[in-house]
């Protein structure tokens, strides 16, 4: 029953996590479209994005694990 629960907890948190990380490619897209834009706030944007999309990689492994056959 725990295991359930924590595996809606991280099915939660993965979803979460997939939307901020939709959102910023949508805000990186707009603000790489409409110069001037700020160098920094980009990198920083992409730099969190990177970080989100290793945090999804994480928490599907932790959803569904490879289990060698």
């Amino acid at each position: 029953m725990q295991e359930s629960k924590d595996i809606a907890a991280l099915r939660l948190r993965l979803h979460e996590i997939q939307v901020e990380h939709r959102d910023l490619d949508e805000i990186i897209e707009r603000l790489t479209q409409f110069p001037p834009h700020d160098d920094l706030m980009l990198r920083r944007l992409k730099k969190r994005k990177l970080l989100l999309k290793d945090r999804i990689a994480i928490l599907e492994r932790l959803i569904e694990p490879d289990v060698p056959a």
